[in-house]
């Protein structure tokens, strides 16, 4: 059985109320500290604006921490600078610079571990640089970095508690649990802040692609002897091209190229195309053009960029033309398979006034002339080396038989094949064709299903040059496999050998797909497309033509032996400059 122990004489009891009166206060400082925390949070939580945060954050520190001073700090990744962005007390230290490691705050920033200084007056590691300038003292201060997962992003910094004494461990603490949600509002604010710089950026570049685009002429078709196409390497360009009518019958044209990249390019870039076009306007002789727009040119343009550019007149038979360059890469004339380059003679635009352009007067002859910028020349092989005049050569000759629309389309998809590292811009000169239906393919094949794949790859090329949809040219190709097959499986059969041609035929936007082959004649009637649902032992492949094309019908070959297949679609846009661009 247990007894009492005795109480020690002289020995008191605890006293209840004395404990309930200081664990009072304690509770009282914790559930303000609670309150404190969950509001900061919520206002910090609400604010996108980075300066509002900053400032939401310091004033509400030194008012909760009851300090005489506070500031933020923010680190420049950058430069492992940090920038006093905003603070509150008798001295003003906004614009204050620090290095990672340097004072209290560079200390804090460098090892992502709260500072805590009880004695400044004998603390090395105190920047007395503010207080010497300012005549504040410090006494004590705690410094918390503003900690994220990719390391601290500036520091918070308190200073002198307003009962004189020093600040504690307990103090410490508190204030590195204020840095945390802090810290995540500053990232916050900062990203909400990238977000509404980029859209700001989009708007502009939206608004110079824009004004580029409206600068560029229309597309001629009436019998015109002048074709281009602009394709920028990023989302606004620094080339262009221009074309217009004088009262004497002749064309101008122009060609440039503007030294740089971004908006500030795109800016001259629209100025340059507007003064050219100006300069040409009186039919100036080609040299005077240039040396008109360059002595200009010189007198604004002070930020040592500069125009590459070609200009010249052609009759609308394209029988001569006249033209100079300026910094341009050569053109090249090509006459019965030959080809002729005629370099530049005189350097940039807006560099030098004053200067002596040389100038070309020549007949084309049934000639081709090619103007193209640097783009073209600098896009890269296989290997990375630049194709320079000679590649393009090589893709000229590869499309030389195509109309100059087609050719366009040809060689820019040729180069996008390669690698443009620059904006590209290509004109070409010749005398108009009559207008026949352009042949964008044409080849024959054995009517064995083995040809077949290697014909699906040059449709899908040549649909490829028009910019056609993708979704819409896979069921191209697939109609026109599935009329290949029906041909070797139901014309030709297992007991016939022969061969099927091939054309794809543009006229403005309708396409023609026509087939020919040598089997016996089929009976137009009795072909019939049954519903794609239905198609379960067979008939697939007309129904497929039947729901793609816009029309079809099989006749009888020329001359009544064989067939012919002829498949349309209209396809608004294709070939057009937009899609030529895309």
């Amino acid at each position: 059985m247990k007894t009492a122990r005795a109480r020690p004489a002289g020995s008191r009891a605890p006293d209840a109320a004395k404990i309930a009166r200081t664990a009072a206060p304690r509770r009282t400082r914790e559930a303000a500290t609670l309150a404190f925390f969950a509001d900061l949070s919520q206002a910090l939580a609400v604010s996108l604006d980075l300066g509002q945060t900053l400032s939401e954050t310091v004033n509400r520190v030194a008012d909760f921490m009851q300090v005489e001073a506070a500031s933020l700090f923010l680190l420049d990744p950058a430069t492992q600078v940090l920038e006093c962005r905003i603070c509150v007390g008798p001295a003003d230290i906004t614009g204050t610079r620090l290095g990672v490691g340097q004072g209290v705050v560079g200390t804090a920033v460098a090892e992502n571990r709260a500072q805590i200084v009880v004695d400044a007056a004998n603390d090395s590691r105190i920047w007395r640089a503010a207080d010497d300038e300012s005549g504040f003292v410090t006494r004590s201060l705690v410094c918390a970095p503003l900690a994220t997962a990719e390391g601290p992003i500036g520091a918070i910094e308190i200073i002198n508690r307003r009962d004189g004494a020093p600040f504690t461990a307990a103090d410490a603490e508190r204030l590195r649990l204020i840095a945390a949600p802090a810290a995540l509002a500053i990232n916050n604010a900062r990203m909400a802040g990238d977000l509404l710089e980029q859209q700001r950026l989009k708007r502009e570049l939206d608004l110079a692609r824009r004004l580029q685009k409206s600068l560029l002429p229309k597309r001629r078709r009436d019998h015109f002897p002048i074709v281009a196409v602009n394709h920028p390497a990023h989302e606004i360009s620094g080339d262009f091209y221009d074309y217009f009518d004088l009262a004497d019958g002749r064309i101008g044209f122009v060609v440039g190229d503007i030294s740089g990249k971004g908006l500030d390019a795109a800016l001259l870039m629209v100025r340059a195309a507007s003064l050219l076009r100006w300069a040409g306007k009186d039919g100036v002789a080609p040299a005077a053009w240039l040396a008109r727009a360059n002595d200009e040119l010189c007198e604004t343009t002070q930020d040592g960029r500069f125009v590459c550019a070609i200009v010249g007149y052609c009759d609308h038979a394209a029988q001569r033309v006249q033209f100079a360059g300026a910094g341009f890469p050569p053109v090249i004339v090509q006459r019965a398979g030959e080809f002729t380059d005629y370099a530049s003679g005189g350097p940039p635009l807006g560099i030098l006034a004053g200067i002596v352009f040389d100038e070309v007067d020549i007949a084309l002859d049934g000639g081709t002339l090619y103007a193209f910028s640097d783009g073209a020349t600098d896009v890269r092989d296989g290997a990375g080396r630049p194709i320079d005049n000679a590649g393009v050569r090589k893709l000229i000759v590869r499309h030389a038989a195509a109309s100059p629309d087609a050719r366009l389309r040809g060689l820019l998809t040729d180069l996008k094949r390669l690698r443009l590292v620059d904006d590209t811009t290509l004109l070409i000169v010749e005398a108009p064709r009559a207008q026949m239906p352009e042949v964008l393919l044409e080849r024959r094949f054995a009517a064995q299903a083995a040809e077949l794949r290697s014909v699906r790859s040059a449709i899908r090329q040549a649909l490829d040059i028009l910019a056609v949809e993708p979704e819409l040219r896979d069921r191209l190709v697939l109609a026109v496999d599935e009329a290949c097959a029906n041909i070797i499986r139901h014309g030709y059969g297992p007991h016939h050998e022969g061969d099927i041609g091939l054309r794809i035929l543009r006229d403005g936007p309708v396409l023609s797909f026509e087939l020919t082959d040598a089997a016996p004649c089929v009976d137009p009637a009795s072909i019939r497309p049954k519903p794609l649902g239905e198609c379960r032992s067979g008939g697939f492949g007309i129904a497929l033509i039947d729901e793609v094309m816009d029309d079809w019908r099989i006749q009888p070959a020329q001359g009544g032996q064989g067939n012919l297949l002829i498949l349309r679609k209209r396809i608004d846009g294709i070939g057009s400059e937009e899609a030529s661009e895309a």
